[in-house]
């Protein structure tokens, strides 16, 4: 993989997006998607993701989700070894317990980031030294590789990183437990990667 208004969802309450919650999602590209995930202004550390091969057809899911920014799914695939299509939308406005029980623990072993590039040559510089620091730190100490993931991931200011679930053979049982609550946007989205796949006259994803 390249690389969601809270449902108000009760233990009584179907899993079906009302006509005001179809309204709000909007089907976009996944890039417009990363580019909400990138949004400074939130916790880049408090994120949380999982993904795994989208269910019968050609690509993959990827659910990503943040305490106050919400929770977003993509659905991608690689056209060739250069270009990966796909598109995703925000399924609620935050992360409640219930959607975040299928999401992975900060205890995870698997990580993943998203890399903004340095705005000129002096931030670069800035990036390279603060990273030297932060890997003479741990190479003096006894840690944990996802101690210095975390490390490294805030000496290169990425925007957006944290533990995630994801098996690059089959698909987590946890997707099919968020594609059942947010079933009517996996639908939707499925379809839309559908077309692009049809359009892109791609039979099966670039491995």
């Amino acid at each position: 993989m390249p690389a969601s208004a809270t449902l108000g969802l009760a233990p009584t309450d179907t899993f079906i997006l009302s006509a005001q919650q179809r309204s709000v999602m909007r089907i976009r590209e996944w890039t417009d998607i990363l580019d909400d995930v990138t949004d400074r202004e939130r916790g880049s550390d408090d994120w949380r993701a999982i993904a795994g091969d989208r269910s019968g057809s050609v690509g993959e899911d990827m659910y990503l989700g943040h305490p106050q920014a919400g929770v977003f799914v993509l659905k991608t695939y690689a056209k060739n070894p250069y270009e990966v299509r796909g598109v995703g939308t925000q399924v609620a406005r935050n992360l409640d317990d219930e959607i975040g029980s299928f999401m992975p623990t900060a205890d995870s072993g698997g990580r993943f980031a998203i890399q903004s590039p340095p705005e000129d040559e002096d931030h670069a510089e800035t990036v390279s030294k603060r990273l030297a620091t932060v890997l003479e730190t741990h190479a003096d100490a006894p840690t944990r590789p996802q101690d210095l993931f975390d490390d490294v991931m805030e000496a290169i200011e990425s925007p957006a990183f944290g533990p995630m679930a994801y098996d690059q053979y089959d698909r987590p049982d946890e997707l099919d437990e968020l594609a059942d609550r947010f079933e009517e946007a996996d639908e939707l989205l499925d379809a839309e990667l559908d077309d692009l796949v049809e359009t892109d006259e791609v039979d099966r994803g670039f491995m």
